[in-house]
This record gives C-alpha cells, sequence and structure tokens, in this order.
C-alpha cells in the first residue's frame, strides 16, 4: 500500500507541474519497464524500496527546472540574478576571505567598475580575457563583471606555468590577460611567446607593488577610479551567451577548455542547491580554487543565484578545514578528489564533533573511508555527486548513501536520460548486431553516458573550444539509430536498486591473470593500510606476460613505511589478481589544483632501476617485497622471473 501511495503522490506531484501529457507518456515508460523487466514480482519490492527516494528526487528536479525555465523566459544571466540579491541585501555579507568581509552591494560596485574598464578600452560581447588570479573574492567579481558585457572570462589554472600556460592562453583565444602580482612570473616565463596583441593587466593590492615591466595596465588603479555605475550597454551577456571557459585539470595531456554558457552555469550550481538541497540562510565553506567549476561555479554560484554567504580560502589546509568551519559558522562545506583523506589524516581533536556543519557536499569521498569520516565529525549528510564540466550528465546522492555518487531510477530510468553501457578495455562501446550500444545490467560495469537531447539545453553538450576534442566525447547510433551521447570515460556500477558507484577512469582499469583490476579500489584499499598516506596504482607493461601487472607508487616524504608489514597487509586485504607486483616509494608528488593524483607519467616511466631514482620493489611469491635491482630488472627482462 505504501508504494501506491507513494506513485500517487508522485503522479499528482508530476500533474501539476508538467501537465497531464507527461503523466500519460511517464506511466506509459514504468508499464514498460515493468514488462521488459519480464514483469517479475521482484519489481514491484525493487519499486516500493525506492520509490521514496525517487519522489524526493523528482520533487528536487521539478524544483529546479521550473527555475531554469523562469531564467529562460526572463533571458536572465547570471549578473542578472545576482543584482536581485543585491537589491534585496546590498549590506549581507557575501564574500569572507582572510577575516575581510564583501557585501553584495561591494562586490556589484567592483564589478561595475571591471565592466566600465574595459568597456572603455574598447572589449565588446563575444570577446574572451583569460584570468591568472589566486582565490580572493575580486576573482569572481571581475568575470561576473566582464559576463556584464558580454564578455567571456577563461579561468586559467593558477598551477600551470611554460607550455601548459601558453597553451591555455592560446586555446581560449582571449584578447587579454589578467594576472595578479603573485602570479607575474609564470606569466614573465612565457612573455616572449605571447601573442603582440594580447593585453595585459596587473592586479595587485598589496603595498609597494610595482610594475611587472611587461608593459602591462594597472588594473588596480583602473579600478580605483572607474564609476561603481554601471554605463549604458549597447550589448548586454544573457541567458544564452557563452559565460566562460573552464579547463579540464589536465591529469593526462594539455588542458582542455570546456564552454560553460550562463544556462550551464545556473543549471550546475542550481542543480545542487535543490538536490543537496540547500537553504538560502546557509554559510558556505570552500577551500576549492575558484577557476574550477566544484569551487568556482557550485560554491560561488550559491552565491550568485541564491544569495548566501560564502568563506573563500587560498589554499586548502587539512588541519584548518574544521577550524575554519568553527570560527565562520559554517553550515555547508565542501570537499573534492582526496581531500577527505587528508582531512582523516589528521590526528584527531577533541572538539573535532564541535562545529555547526549540516551537510558537505563534493565529489570523491572514497567509500572505503565514508563511514568513518562521517562518524568522527559527525556529519549529518554527505551530498556525493557526480559531473563532468563538459559534460551534460550530473547526478547527486539525495539519501545519504553509503559510497553512491547518484542513481538511476528502476521505475522511471527514461526520466533523466543517463545510461550506463557496455565497453571493451579501451574504453570503446561493445555493439550488438545492429550496431547499437547495449545497457548494462545491475552489478555490472560500464562507462557513464548522457543522452544528447537536441533543442534541450539541459541535455545539450557544449563540448570543449576545441571542437575535435569535443567530437571525441560524443557516442552515435547509442540505443537507436541517429541518437547520441555524451561518453564521461567513467566506469560505473548501478545495483540492482540503482544507486549508482564509481569505479574507475577508462584507460586507468587494466587486465591481469584475466581479471580486471580496478586501481581506484586498490588505491583506496592500500591507502588506509599506510595511514591515509597518497598512493597512485597503475598498469605496467611486463616482458613476455599478457595484460598489466599493478604497479603503486606511494609517498613517503620521511622515509618512515615498513615495507614488509605493507606486503603483509596487502597479502591480507587484496586479492591476489589486484596486488601489486611492483612498488615505488616517493620522495614528492603532483597533483592537480583539483587534489587528483596524476599517474601518466609514473606509468610510462615503469619500473626500471636504471633510469629512477625512487627505491623500487617488487613481490616475491615467497619472502613478499623484495628491493628491485638492475640485476632482477634483467632477469624480469629477458624472461627469466616471472610472476
Amino acid at each position: 500500500m505504501m508504494l501506491f501511495g507513494v506513485l500517487g503522490a508522485l503522479v499528482a506531484l508530476v500533474w501539476i507541474y508538467m501537465g497531464p501529457i507527461f503523466v500519460l507518456q511517464l506511466a506509459l515508460v514504468v508499464i514498460t519497464a515493468y514488462f521488459v523487466s519480464g514483469g517479475r514480482l521482484r519489481w514491484f519490492y525493487i519499486a516500493a524500496r525506492t520509490a521514496p527516494r525517487d519522489l524526493k528526487a523528482l520533487t528536487r528536479f521539478i524544483r529546479l527546472m521550473w527555475s531554469m525555465r523562469c531564467y529562460e523566459r526572463k533571458n536572465q544571466s547570471v549578473a542578472d540574478v545576482f543584482k536581485q540579491h543585491v537589491n534585496k541585501h546590498p549590506n549581507k555579507v557575501c564574500f569572507i576571505y582572510e577575516d575581510q568581509e564583501w557585501t553584495f552591494q561591494q562586490v556589484e560596485d567592483f564589478s561595475n567598475k571591471i565592466a566600465n574598464v574595459f568597456k572603455n578600452h574598447g572589449f565588446r560581447k563575444g570577446d574572451a580575457i583569460a584570468i591568472l588570479i589566486e582565490n580572493r573574492p575580486e576573482y569572481i567579481a571581475i568575470w561576473l563583471g566582464l559576463s556584464k558585457l558580454g564578455v567571456k572570462s577563461a579561468l586559467i589554472n593558477t598551477n600551470l606555468k611554460k607550455n601548459s600556460l601558453l597553451h591555455s592562453i592560446n586555446i581560449s583565444r582571449s584578447q587579454a590577460l589578467i594576472f595578479s602580482g603573485e602570479l607575474e612570473e609564470a606569466v614573465k616565463g612565457i612573455a616572449s611567446s605571447l601573442d603582440a596583441k594580447l593585453a595585459l593587466y596587473k592586479y595587485d593590492t598589496s603595498p609597494g607593488a610595482t610594475s611587472a615591466g611587461l608593459k602591462e595596465k594597472d588594473l588596480a588603479a583602473l579600478v580605483a577610479d572607474a564609476s561603481p555605475t554601471l554605463s549604458t550597454l549597447q550589448e548586454k551577456g544573457n541567458y544564452g551567451d557563452e559565460l566562460m571557459y573552464i579547463y579540464t585539470s589536465g591529469t593526462t595531456g594539455l588542458p582542455k577548455a570546456a564552454v560553460i554558457t550562463n544556462y550551464k552555469f545556473m543549471f550546475i550550481a542550481n542543480g545542487i542547491y535543490y538536490l543537496a538541497p540547500f537553504r538560502t540562510s546557509d554559510r558556505f565553506y570552500t577551500p576549492l580554487p575558484l577557476y574550477h567549476t566544484a569551487g568556482g561555479v557550485m560554491s560561488a554560484g550559491q552565491v550568485l543565484l541564491h544569495g548566501v554567504t560564502c568563506v573563500i580560502r587560498k589554499k586548502f589546509s587539512a588541519s584548518a578545514y574544521f577550524d575554519d568551519c568553527r570560527k565562520y559558522n559554517c553550515t555547508v562545506a565542501q570537499y573534492i578528489g582526496e581531500m577527505c583523506r587528508y582531512i582523516l589524516a589528521v590526528p584527531p581533536k577533541p572538539n573535532d564533533k564541535q562545529h555547526n556543519i549540516r551537510v558537505i557536499f563534493g565529489n570523491g569521498l572514497r567509500p572505503q573511508i565514508w563511514r568513518e569520516f562521517v562518524d568522527r565529525f559527525k556529519i549529518s549528510q554527505v551530498a556525493e555527486f557526480y559531473g563532468a564540466t563538459e559534460g551534460n550528465a550530473n547526478i547527486v546522492n539525495v539519501d545519504n548513501t553509503v559510497g553512491a555518487i547518484g542513481f538511476v531510477s528502476r521505475i522511471i530510468p527514461a526520466v533523466y536520460p543517463i545510461s550506463i553501457i557496455k565497453v571493451d578495455a579501451d574504453g570503446e562501446p561493445i555493439r550488438n548486431e545492429k550496431g547499437l550500444c547495449q545497457a548494462c545490467k545491475p552489478d555490472e560495469p560500464g562507462v557513464f553516458i548522457g543522452k544528447i537531447i537536441p533543442n534541450n539545453p539541459a541535455r545539450a553538450f557544449l563540448g570543449y573550444v576545441d571542437e575535435k576534442a569535443s567530437e571525441k566525447k560524443i557516442v552515435r547510433n547509442v540505443f537507436k539509430l541517429g541518437d547520441s551521447a555524451f561518453h564521461s570515460g567513467d566506469i560505473v556500477v548501478a545495483d540492482e536498486f540503482g544507486y549508482l558507484y564509481f569505479k574507475d577512469r577508462t584507460g586507468d582499469t587494466f587486465r591481469w591473470k584475466g581479471e580486471n583490476v580496478s586501481t581506484s579500489e586498490v588505491e583506496a584499499i592500500v591507502s588506509n593500510l599506510i595511514n591515509y598516506r597518497d598512493c597512485i596504482v597503475y598498469g605496467v607493461e611486463v616482458h613476455g606476460a599478457e595484460g598489466r601487472a599493478g604497479m603503486a607508487a606511494i609517498y613517503d616524504e620521511n622515509g618512515t613505511l615498513d615495507i614488509n608489514e605493507l606486503g603483509k597487509n596487502i597479502k591480507e586485504n587484496v586479492p591476489t589478481y589486484a596486488r601489486p607486483l611492483f612498488i615505488r616509494i616517493l620522495s614528492k608528488i603532483d597533483l592537480t589544483g583539483t587534489f587528483k593524483l596524476k599517474k601518466k607519467d609514473l606509468q610510462e616511466e615503469g619500473y626500471n632501476p636504471k633510469r629512477i631514482r625512487d627505491k623500487l620493489y617488487y613481490l616475491d611469491s615467497k619472502s613478499g617485497y623484495q628491493l628491485l635491482t638492475p640485476e632482477i630488472y634483467d632477469q624480469i627482462e629477458q624472461g627469466k622471473l616471472r610472476f
């Protein structure tokens, strides 16, 4: 009876918001899903278990789509929506940064000054300007001001130097570069290679700031002299305009610039707001870089679109994370990648549970430490989400299910058009006799895809500035001839209730001894065994052997790792086929700006002690991990030592 009551409420809600035609279509989908399942009674049990979750998500999703429809009808840009909050509460605290408070009116005034400066300098709608500035409130105010002119901002990763930095500026086709005093050395390093027509603007408010000697304009002085009242605009940014370029993290290859329109910015920020859900009274904490989607859209977007207050930290600190949340009375905190593991590695404190955090949200909280993290810090809700900056498929864990990145409804799977398809070892779709893709069954790993629907901005794939790179992310003839979908490159698995769990990236999973090995799963296990140290697992080729053998690179700066104890623990906790056959001890480690571990270079270097200065070990079946010497390496290469 409970199932029918929930379904009745669901139908009534959809009828009110979406209309009777949609309800009839929905009913047809449900009936079809039942018969496709074979008409099994098990379907009713699964439906009963998941109906409350689906209803909760659907009501929130309808609110999200209603908000997007309102923006579209009014042709509003992000700047237009922010202006409404400025008018509503001009003196409310907007951003807090290093104990300095910026009100909504101050951010609005600064952004207007930026718009006036660049308008007077001849920039107009459709132009692009690259921004290379560290985390601070002015960062958001600068791109917000540029957007009022319809000028696109290319948000450059502040860790980039030399070729990567030059590439990121060039690929955005920017007419100007705004950089901060702290990053002027990086700009000087590529100055001779920059286009002579590229205008340079330095923003530096530090005492005694001097010229970088690059014939750059002093943006701080220009802003100080500009009017805080926005001058009349011939063309301004609107709902469908390109707002910014956000770059991929660059774990492999050079960064690619993903296109973010006003609509997409609002869809991403509103998506997490309504599905988590958040409140306008929340106070957010983000130590994440503002040049990336997580910090710069998902957190900053709550300020611009919903009028909340956000605490910005210049750089992430594991030891200061909850101290900051306590200090600034934050109610929502953000994480990404390996941050939770770093925070958990900090020695316990008596006040670990003394804070006002109601929700933490982000992606990358590994299932292996999920319960330990929420128990230690008394976190009542984790809103783990999944999404790619360039993609069209985003999902959220709405009911605190441990380890899940979201779900696909088993009752009405077609409501949100995402799927998991079968792929080969290279991540290419496995097609049937008709040349179409095949959907994965429950508990069968596959690639996550988002269906591309023409004329639907929520399901559009905007891709990258580089059209060739965009085309590589599209799968065509998916479930019928002529359709297409965004290929995420991520291996996920859904259980019978529709909960989705991240497994690995395509290309990271490797095959050894006839078994598929997920690098992320092995990394999580080994990291727990070594007190949350950084651990990178990848597959390497071994002479004369099929597939790839597992190798782990472990960060051990102080040389305190007990390799013998580690060998015993791995033997007890990791299946035989998944055990790293080689271990490399790292004295330093490289992370992306979003705390992702880089593995491409390590994988290419392999395990050759003649080229690698780090300590290397190999797994002896009888005596555990032993030092890998040049002589042992030669035996492996000659096939005298086999695994």
